[in-house]
């Protein structure tokens, strides 16, 4: 069987899966189960599902591939993210179940007015359409090396098709089925990971105890960095930006929120959060062994290290001395965690669109408010399709890289927002908010090239938190003095 008839039917399987609980799903649903899912899921479902949503097609393709550069050093950002998820269970979970909220930015009107709520939303929306396109992208690039290119379609007619499925498994179910999706690709990530590390090691004639004690004993396997404070992969830069990172693109995030939300309650919610924070890091750290695993093949197999790390889990899995099973699990892992991501950024991107910017939730009846919404959710989907295309001709930045350094331009607004409105309370003015969103990022830029140019300090994503501290000050400068009587 020729590899692209391989691809296709891996992903046809896949999708056939992901249209029966879609159906099943999204029987009987309503608006109300689009967005929240009418707050009834089980945390631990949630917690599980929760697992595969934090992993996208960029995590699976270049996680593996960073331990060319860097190691394991990914891992002191992921204890980062323990502290932040504990922080989004403890602190902004009840915040948000206390005022019962469809979208989580509702929370900025209530504390500064109309036009930070509607800021915040924007940030959201500029956020995670790049994200999610961008790590759709490197999806979608796999696969038009796999299966469009030797049939010689263009990458264009490969991205329309892609998020048309997508589109299609989503219009209706909403969340609650995102849940069921998510939960089905945590299983088949991680059953991915794992029988793709034992089918390699197994070609390689090693045993569990020798693969073990060969990862452990391989130059690639370092996690802890305390040497250099100037360098991207210091221990303390890492983990403080995986603090800050965890909190702002998953507490501050409505795509990762909506799913805590349709738990029962705050307790329960709590418990998903910091089951699925601490999971996330053995399963990051699967992906790394992986990744060690996959050098480990090529050096034995006189393979060249690809000029994009990103490659190095593709070019393995197409070599001729692994089983197929191994491409087919790759494929499954890949299209697994592409198709859920998107799924998911659609969701909420509909979500806050249609609420927080169309406030159509409040102007229109249950008929109105699912025309609206389904209307949106299409021009979510074009949009999308669009950024991808775009980003495949424009960019050739490595993925993952592209990812963490538009979160820390976009969210660090977001983050500084919900931070001041959290912990001081003198008003601001509401109407010059936008101003200090915008000029926060471009200062972000100017402090992240003085460092460098004068000191030789390399800023990783640590820039996250120098842009909310800059949103900060400015709103501190907008403040007004309340007048006591």
């Amino acid at each position: 069987m020729s590899q692209p008839i391989i691809v296709i039917t891996v992903i046809a399987a896949y999708f056939a899966l992901l249209m029966a609980v879609s159906y099943f799903a999204g029987r009987g649903s309503d608006n109300s189960t689009f967005f929240t899912g009418r707050r009834r899921a089980p945390w631990p479902l949630v917690a599980f599902a929760m697992i595969g949503a934090a992993i996208s097609g960029v995590t699976f393709i270049s996680v593996p591939g960073m331990v060319v550069g860097k190691g394991y050093a990914y891992l002191q950002m992921v204890l980062g993210f323990i502290v932040g998820y504990a922080v989004i269970a403890f602190v902004l979970v009840p915040l948000f179940y206390k005022r019962n909220l469809i979208s989580i930015y509702g929370y900025l009107e209530e504390r500064f007015g109309s036009t930070t709520y509607r800021t915040g939303a924007w940030f959201f929306f500029v956020s995670k359409m790049l994200g999610a396109a961008v790590r759709f992208f490197v999806v979608c690039a796999v696969l038009q090396l796999l299966v469009f290119s030797p049939l010689h379609i263009p990458f264009a007619f490969n991205v329309i098709v892609t998020i048309a499925l997508i589109w299609l498994y989503t219009v209706q179910g909403g969340v609650k089925t995102l849940i069921w999706t998510d939960a089905i690709k945590s299983f088949c990530l991680i059953m991915s990971v794992v029988l793709c590390i034992y089918f390699v090691a197994t070609n390689l004639g090693y045993s569990f105890g020798e693969l073990s004690s060969a990862v452990a004993g391989h130059g690639s396997s370092r996690m802890f960095f305390f040497d250099n404070p100037k360098e991207g992969t210091y221990f303390w830069k890492q983990f403080l930006a995986g603090v800050f990172m965890a909190i702002a693109t998953n507490g501050l995030d409505q795509d990762m929120m909506q799913r805590n939300l349709a738990c029962r309650d705050s307790r329960q919610s709590c418990k998903n959060m910091i089951t699925s924070g601490v999971t996330q890091f053995f399963v990051i750290a699967l992906f790394l062994i992986l990744g060690t695993v996959l050098v480990m093949f090529a050096d034995a197999k006189g393979m060249s290290m690809p000029d994009k790390t990103d490659e190095l889990f593709g070019m393995v899995a197409q070599h001729p001395d692994v089983p197929v099973v191994v491409l087919i699990l790759f494929v499954l892992g890949l299209v697994s965690a592409a198709y859920s991501a998107a799924g998911s950024a659609l969701t909420s991107l509909t979500t806050s669109y249609t609420v927080d910017i169309l406030g159509a939730h409040k102007k229109k009846d249950e008929r109105g408010l699912t025309r609206t919404r389904k209307t949106v959710h299409f021009a979510m989907s074009a949009v999308m399709g669009l950024v991808i295309i775009a980003f495949y001709y424009l960019s050739d930045q490595d993925a993952i890289s592209a990812v963490y350094t538009l979160a820390s331009y976009t969210y660090g607004p977001i983050l500084g927002l919900f931070v001041y409105g959290m912990f001081w309370k003198r008003p601001v003015r509401d109407r010059l908010v936008p101003a200090v969103c915008v000029a926060a990022p471009a200062l972000s830029w100017c402090v992240q090239w003085a460092l460098k140019g004068c000191f030789g300090y390399e800023t990783s994503f640590e820039l996250l938190i120098i842009n909310a501290v800059i949103t900060i000050a400015g709103l501190h400068l907008l403040s007004v003095k309340i007048r006591k009587n």
